[in-house]
């Protein structure tokens, strides 16, 4: 990543950031504006799905009959890496597959969501593979069915603090949103594989997330983990460097976040499944070759901070055009698996093969 580019524009001031009420920023559009933003709209006129030959994971097959199938759809509307949702639905891509969507704002437990696809509460949803593994682990009857994209997570630390790189992080103190979250699981793994013990060898200790850069300021941290949106408003500000990413090394061609359906619905209705899919798929891949509309898409679940430059230059950051299916999908949940094996958060007994069968599904394939 260019770091110049990243922070281009005006510097933010921090401290004008953390009196406008940040958090709050993230949590206003869910509640006024979700009505009005969930809405279905008509197929967005110039766009030409022929266009998006690479999306196509299978040959075409014809879109669902009779009446439009209703469906909902679990996410984290402040997540700007969810970009392509609101895309799907601003730019026809569910009514191009006969799909009436209804979005479903979720900020519970990992388990409770997954529950709740299970349960049919939801028949989809959206989230990171880190944060979801451990749960599958248990049973829940979810089945991915896709990789999304790459570059949700990011270490953070000021500019003058000597930490230049990951493997500086050891004998330091960094502040992460949760303890268990996905971010301190993935930069646990890297730092294992640098030869440094994540368990033994560094402070992790939980502050608010909005609040993460005062905990550095002070000098309680060394560096912290954030993710976009707030963790690109902040690089922004000359005071505070990229120490690391995931889409640093091997982790560029890897998804971060992934696709899960109900399992009885990929069972009783292998169509729908796969149309939910494939229009995701499709507007994931709009939104990498369109960044300035699939920003525009996702305005209204912005924070106010966040101009629509910034939100453009986040969509081209996040690697949209990498949706990993069938077997490459296996194959990325079987290594991350893997890796949480050597950090200690799966069971050493767990056969990562097997649960990479057992978890995933090839919508495709039928």
């Amino acid at each position: 990543m260019n770091n110049e580019n990243e922070r281009s524009g005006s510097t933010l001031d921090r401290r004008h950031l953390l009196k406008a009420g940040l958090a709050a920023a993230f949590a206003a559009p869910l509640g006024a504006l979700g009505a009005q933003a969930l809405a279905p709209r008509a197929i967005a006129p110039g766009v030409d799905f022929s266009e998006f030959p690479l999306c196509r994971t299978a040959s075409d097959a014809p879109a669902l009959a009779g009446a439009p199938r209703k469906l909902k759809l679990s996410w984290n509307a402040g997540a700007v890496c969810l970009a392509p949702v609101p895309v799907a639905i601003e730019h026809g891509f569910f009514q191009k597959h006969n799909l009436d969507v209804e979005l479903v704002n979720y900020s519970g437990s990992t388990d409770q969501l997954l529950e709740a696809i299970a349960t049919g509460k939801s028949d989809a949803g959206l989230g990171m593979a880190l944060r979801w593994l451990k749960p599958l682990e248990q049973g829940f009857d979810v089945k991915i069915a896709a990789g999304t994209h790459g570059g949700c997570m990011r270490v953070l630390s000021r500019t003058d603090s000597g930490v230049g790189r990951l493997a500086d992080l050891k004998g330091k103190i960094v502040a992460v949103g949760d303890l268990a979250g996905p971010d301190k699981n993935f930069f646990s793994i890297q730092l294992a594989k640098l030869g440094i013990d994540p368990i033994k060898d560094v402070d992790w200790r939980a502050y608010p997330g909005n609040l993460l850069n005062v905990a550095v300021e002070k000098g309680e941290v060394q560096a912290f983990l954030s993710s976009d949106p707030l963790a690109y408003l902040w690089l922004k500000d000359s005071q505070y460097k990229e120490i690391a990413s995931n889409l640093d090394g091997e982790f560029r061609e890897k998804s971060c976040c992934i696709l899960g359906l109900r399992g009885s619905l990929v069972r009783e209705e292998p169509q729908v499944a796969r149309a939910i899919t494939q229009a995701l798929l499709d507007a994931a891949m709009f939104s990498s070759q369109n960044a300035a509309l699939a920003a525009k898409s996702f305005q209204p679940y912005a924070p106010k901070a966040a101009s629509l430059a910034d939100l453009e230059g986040m969509v081209r950051y996040h690697t949209h055009h990498h949706h990993p299916v069938g077997d490459v999908l296996k194959r990325e949940l079987k290594a991350y698996a893997d890796d949480l094996k050597s950090v200690q958060v799966f069971k050493q007994s767990t056969d990562t093969a097997k649960f990479a069968e057992r978890i995933y599904v090839d919508v495709f394939a039928v």
